[in-house]
């Protein structure tokens, strides 16, 4: 089993940045790992992806904003948040694709953005 271990949440006022990192317990390196947000009373979306050999894909909505990227030294995934918009309000949770067509899910991480 795999556990993922989210931080880096908080308040920020508009057009400010946050940086979420999510942290496994065992080596990343081989595995595609992303994130999914949740906004208040709204589905869960896919924001970023990122893939062992290090290919990302964002949403639409991310784009030119949010950086996904991992540290496999560190076993962890970030997710750099810039330009930060009050409709980016969500708690965000990471993934990881494991073997055997298993999915280990974070407890995710609630990002506020409001002034």
């Amino acid at each position: 089993q795999v556990q993922l271990v989210e931080s880096g949440g908080g308040w920020v006022q508009p057009g400010g940045s946050l940086r979420l990192s999510c942290t496994a317990s065992r080596s990343i390196g081989r595995y595609a790992m992303g994130w999914y947000s949740q906004a208040p009373g709204k589905q869960r979306e896919l924001v970023a992806t990122i893939t062992s050999g290090g290919s990302t894909n964002y949403a639409d909505s991310v784009k030119g904003r949010f950086t996904i990227a991992h540290d496999n030294a560190k076993n962890t995934v970030y997710l750099h948040m810039n330009s930060l918009k009050p409709e980016d309000t969500a708690v965000y949770s990471c993934y990881a694709d494991w073997c055997f067509g298993i999915t280990y899910w974070g407890r995710g991480t609630l990002v506020t953005v409001s002034s």
